[in-house]
């Protein structure tokens, strides 16, 4: 892959990094400050308890982004993005544009979500 191709999914990747950086302590922030404000009413305290579920359902699923965002950053440093982790094989163009972060090539991603 070209290299100037490369430092341009390298921005981006560094860019969403700092992006779910952000979301993850604004979202635990809100989940800190939602410790305190359970009520004496049984719904009151029902509602807090989903709220807090679903801030921890976002940033769970923000860490698992990041790790991916965290593995193509080290798969560009040592010169092996691009290629699918299964079938070394090219990944291509439109799949890294909307998945930078992705680590296989259509078909093997295909292939692992039908033997789930």
């Amino acid at each position: 892959m070209e290299k100037k191709r490369i430092e341009r999914f390298k921005k981006q990747l560094l860019e969403r990094r700092q992006e779910l950086l952000k979301s993850i302590a604004q979202t635990q922030e809100e989940g800190r400050a939602m410790q305190h404000s359970y009520g004496p009413d049984e719904g009151d305290r029902a509602n807090s308890s989903l709220d807090k579920e679903l801030l921890f359902q976002q940033t769970t699923h923000a860490r698992g982004l990041l790790g991916g965002i965290d593995a193509a950053l080290t798969r560009i440093a040592d010169g092996t993005f691009g290629q699918c982790m299964v079938c070394e094989e090219e990944i291509g163009a439109k799949r890294l544009e909307a998945l930078p972060w992705t680590r296989y090539c259509i078909s093997c991603q295909e292939s692992s979500e039908k033997n789930r």
